[in-house]
C-alpha cells in the first residue's frame, strides 16, 4: 500500500521522475550505460547539466543573458559560506528567521560585519518580522524565504536598495515570484528540485564582477560560472533527476499551476487544523507557509493514538522538528493533494474516536 509521504527532505519526488530516473541507472538514454557510470565530461551528460540549467532558468522566467544558473554541491549550509566568502567585503545584512538563517549568519561573520535587520527569535520564529527598514550601504541582504522547521513564509519580497540574496531550499519552484528582484538565489535540492547531492544556484552575471577577494577555486562562483559548472565531478544522479523534475514541473504547466495546487492543499489542511481545539497551528496566521504545515496537539496525553493512526493509514514523515515539537507535514510540488485528503480524513476520525 502507499506510503503517504509528507518528510521534510530529502523528499517526496513524482512517480514518473522515479520511473524515468530508475530505468536510467539500467540503461541511461539507450547507450547500455547506467547514469551512475557515465563520465560527466560525455556529451550525454553535458547535455544533461545544460538542459537542466536552462531549465531552472526558464521555469524561473529569467532572462539567460542577465542570469545563470549553477548545479554545486555541500547544500544551502556550502552556500552560506561561499556567499559570504565570494560578496561580504564590508557588511552584510540578514533577515533572521530561523535555525538555517541563524546558521547563515554564523558563517558570514567570519568575512565581515553581519548586522541583524529583524528577528523572530524571541517567539521562537513563529512570524515573519515585518516593518523594518532596509539600509542602502551594505554589500547585500540576505532572507530565507521559506522557514521548513518553523512553517513560515515571506509573502512579501521586502524591497532592499541592496543586491538581495535568498535561500529558498524548500519553497523554490512552489510559487510565482518576481524572481528578477533576487541578485542570487540557493536552494538544496532535496525538497523541491530533486535528491539530495545537488544545489541550485542562481545569480546575476553582473555581481561576479563584484568578487574582490582571493577566494579557493572550489568557492568561487565565477570559476563555476567560466567551467559551466563543470569545475569538478558533479552529482551526476542527482543532477539528471532534478532534470527530470524540472521537466515534471513544465509539462504540468509550470509554477503558477503548481502554485494554485499547493495553495489549495494547505488552505483544506488548515482548514481542518483550525477546525477545534484538538490541534493548533504552530505558526502566525499572515505568515503560514504554503509548503510545511506546523501544528501541535494540545492535548499530550492522546499523542500515542494519533501516532497509531497515522501509522495505520500509511503517513510517513509527520514528526515535527525537535525545536518546534509537534507534528510537520510537507506538501511539495509532487505531493498530489489525495495524500493531504488521506491525512486530513485520518485527523478527522482522531478528533472523533477521543
Amino acid at each position: 500500500m502507499k506510503k503517504h509521504n509528507f518528510s521534510a527532505g530529502p523528499s517526496i519526488l513524482s512517480n514518473e521522475v522515479f520511473d524515468k530516473a530508475s530505468k536510467s541507472i539500467l540503461n541511461f538514454d539507450g547507450i547500455d550505460l547506467s547514469i551512475l557510470e557515465i563520465s560527466h565530461r560525455s556529451k550525454e551528460f553535458v547535455n544533461v547539466m545544460s538542459e537542466s540549467r536552462r531549465m531552472a532558468l526558464h521555469l524561473l522566467d529569467l532572462d539567460e543573458s542577465e542570469y545563470t544558473s549553477l548545479f554545486l554541491q555541500g547544500g544551502a549550509s556550502l552556500q552560506f559560506l561561499m556567499i559570504a566568502y565570494n560578496f561580504l567585503n564590508s557588511k552584510a545584512g540578514y533577515v533572521d528567521t530561523g535555525s538555517w538563517s541563524t546558521k547563515a549568519m554564523k558563517e558570514a561573520k567570519l568575512f565581515g560585519e553581519v548586522i541583524e535587520i529583524a528577528s523572530s527569535k524571541e517567539n521562537n520564529f513563529n512570524y515573519i518580522p515585518k516593518d523594518y527598514k532596509i539600509r542602502d550601504d551594505m554589500d547585500y541582504v540576505h532572507i530565507t524565504t521559506n522557514n521548513t522547521i518553523y512553517g513560515t513564509q515571506f509573502h512579501k519580497i521586502p524591497e532592499s536598495p541592496c543586491p538581495l540574496f535568498s535561500d529558498m531550499s524548500s519553497d523554490i519552484f512552489s510559487r510565482n515570484l518576481n524572481f528578477n528582484e533576487f541578485d542570487l538565489i540557493y536552494a538544496g535540492a532535496q525538497k523541491n528540485i530533486g535528491p539530495a547531492g545537488a544545489t541550485l544556484v542562481v545569480l546575476k552575471k553582473e555581481i561576479l564582477e563584484s568578487i574582490c577577494r582571493t577566494v579557493p577555486s572550489m568557492l568561487n562562483y565565477k570559476i563555476h560560472f567560466d567551467k559551466d559548472s563543470m569545475f569538478n565531478t558533479p552529482p551526476v544522479f542527482s543532477v539528471y533527476a532534478c532534470m527530470l523534475s524540472l521537466k515534471w514541473l513544465e509539462k504540468k504547466g509550470g509554477i503558477e499551476v503548481v502554485e494554485n495546487l499547493n495553495r489549495k492543499k494547505s488552505e483544506i489542511l488548515y482548514s481542518e487544523i483550525d477546525s477545534d481545539d484538538v490541534f493548533s497551528g504552530f505558526a502566525n496566521v499572515d505568515d503560514r507557509s504554503i509548503m510545511n504545515v506546523t501544528f501541535n496537539l494540545n492535548d499530550e496525553k492522546h499523542k500515542d493514538i494519533f501516532d497509531k493512526m497515522l501509522s495505520e493509514n500509511n503517513i510517513s514523515g509527520l514528526n515535527g522538528h525537535r525545536s518546534v515539537g509537534g507534528y510537520r507535514a510537507s506538501i511539495y510540488n509532487a505531493m498530489d493533494i489525495s495524500s493531504v485528503e488521506i491525512l486530513i480524513d485520518t485527523i478527522k476520525k482522531f478528533k472523533n474516536y477521543i
